[in-house]
């Protein structure tokens, strides 16, 4: 696969088929993501973490589309290889005609697909939005617009019905359409157990190294926060430069070096 074109879905599908690990960042801005695009980062999420790394909030449950829309126009400029995924916020895709609106707007500023979370009726939204040309990336598990709802940060699936209500899930928003799949916070035999049952790229944060690819925050693997859950590594440590960190990240993902049993559920 070449590394001088625009990756796309096609690209990502591959990765999967030849269990190429895929490489996963957040990022709000140019510079950081020309950065993250030199190092070799296949997909880079304009997350909602926003609200909560670049905005000082407690959670991401204020973050606004016109907020993803704004870093994800930022973010493309950076960008020559990079596959750009824009994150949906809270509220804006619980009916279909919002869904629509909301999403082409993400999609006009330079997205290449969005992002949503959750299951139950959001598995109808997908459907309805991949049905017209909405290239989608579902979430399940730890669902942080959901935190209030969970009871906090807590690891997801853990019990065997559980377990399976996410496989569930994860095939549903797969014959809804959605061609990729994040999963967060989970026990690390489920990730895999997920990955090896869709045929879509999972990418995993905190559900192990047996998940298509992996994704951090931007702030989180650069050591940046006061806090950082059990799933995160600090990058920068023996990097001596941000660029360094950025491509430390990719080879570890790369070579099943990151996530390790430190890092797992």
């Amino acid at each position: 696969m070449s590394r001088n074109k625009a990756l796309t879905i096609d690209h990502l599908l591959a990765m999967k088929r030849d269990g190429e690990k895929i490489a996963m960042l957040t990022c709000y801005d140019a510079t950081f993501a020309s950065a993250m695009d030199r190092a070799g980062v296949d997909i880079i999420l304009v997350g909602d973490s926003l609200g909560m790394v670049v905005q000082g909030e407690s959670s991401t449950v204020g973050v606004q589309v016109d907020d993803i829309a704004y870093h994800t126009e930022c973010v493309a400029q950076g960008l020559e290889r990079t596959f750009l995924l824009a994150d949906m916020p809270f509220g804006s895709f619980h009916s279909e005609s919002v869904a629509m609106e909301n999403a082409v707007e993400l999609l006009s500023a330079g997205g290449a697909m969005v992002k949503l979370e959750g299951a139950g009726p959001m598995i109808d939204i997908v459907h309805y939005l991949t049905s017209r040309g909405v290239p989608v990336c579902a979430h399940l598990g730890l669902t942080p617009q959901s935190v209030n709802q969970l009871g906090g940060f807590k690891v997801q699936a853990r019990d065997e019905t559980g377990a399976k209500q996410l496989i569930a899930d994860a095939q549903a928003m797969q014959q809804a359409g959605a061609q990729m799949l994040v999963v967060e916070c989970i026990p690390a035999t489920l990730g895999r157990e997920v990955s090896e049952t869709v045929d879509i790229p999972v990418i995993g944060i905190g559900a192990g190294v047996d998940c298509d690819g992996q994704v951090l925050v931007m702030h989180d693997m650069l050591g940046l926060g006061s806090w950082a859950p059990k799933f995160v590594k600090d990058f920068m440590q023996g990097s001596g430069s941000i660029q360094g960190a950025f491509e430390a990240y990719v080879l570890a993902v790369r070579d099943r070096q990151f996530p390790t049993r430190e890092h797992e559920y």
